[in-house]
């Protein structure tokens, strides 16, 4: 029988209206962006009204390629459950109030060949970092298929090898959700998102760990395969949760990143 994940944190990390949704993410879209689109984005997976802004300028840079792209492989951490290695779902379709987006059964069977990957509903049904992707990949989009992978601790060496069996060519898209620093002060979280950004560019992998990025495991792979097939990773804007809470403590920074 089919089976719909349905959206966890409608109403708390982004609107349950779909209206009020899909007004607030053209919005967020509605930046300059020029040339082509990437062939993956680093973008956070904080509530928009925190991040959903950052992320804005990672999916408008996808403008040009709204109808060739078919496919995204989505990989996010894991918040919910513990975790090693990657969990994919059995189920058929994952929605949000914009509607929903059919899984890729064929994408997703080449993914669970490998013995680090396996289904595991439970990493899905309330983690955040992939569902609040959706509705910016439905609205930045058109007809797309998805490939949801929340990643635990992994070895870089085999994300590396799973994304490179689902590569694929300009139908594909790599999405990988993360936030940047943690809970620090504002001014150190920004220096260490700066010095996060400079190790991205540079297409280091080795330099990223947990206290620069929470997503680090499929940024890792995402790094180190970029690197191999000669793609170039830029910065397109960064901030943090300091400029909309208005306090210095605590601070957690955004990022979002275009590899070419």
């Amino acid at each position: 029988m089919p089976q719909t994940r349905p959206p966890a944190v409608a109403g708390r990390f982004y609107p349950a209206s779909p209206e009020a949704l899909g007004a607030e993410i053209d919005g967020y879209l509605a930046v300059a962006a020029t040339g082509p689109a990437p062939k993956a984005i680093v973008v956070p997976h904080a509530g928009y009204r925190y991040s959903g802004a950052i992320a804005g300028h990672a999916y408008a840079a996808l403008g040009e390629a709204r109808a060739r792209i078919r496919r995204v492989l989505l990989l996010g951490p894991a918040h919910r459950v513990a975790l090693r290695g990657v969990a994919t779902s059995a189920a058929t379709a994952f929605a949000t109030p914009l509607g929903e987006v059919a899984l890729d059964q064929v994408a997703i069977a080449q993914a669970l060949a490998f013995d680090w990957v396996r289904t595991l509903e439970a990493a899905h049904a309330e983690e955040h970092s992939l569902e609040v992707q959706l509705p910016f990949l439905q609205r930045a989009l058109d007809d797309f298929s998805l490939v949801p992978l929340v990643v635990g601790e992994t070895p870089t060496a085999e994300l590396v090898a799973l994304l490179e069996a689902l590569w694929g060519g300009a139908e594909t898209l790599i999405v990988v959700s993360s936030d940047l620093s943690h809970y620090q002060l504002r001014a150190e979280a920004q220096a260490l998102d700066r010095a996060t950004s400079t190790a991205i560019e540079r297409l280091d992998a080795e330099a990223i760990t947990p206290d620069h990025a929470c997503g680090c495991y499929p940024l890792r792979g995402l790094l180190a395969l970029a690197r191999h097939h000669g793609l170039a990773a830029h910065t397109l804007a960064l901030g943090d949760s300091g400029a909309v809470s208005g306090t210095p403590q605590q601070v957690v920074g955004y990022g979002a990143y275009a590899f070419h």
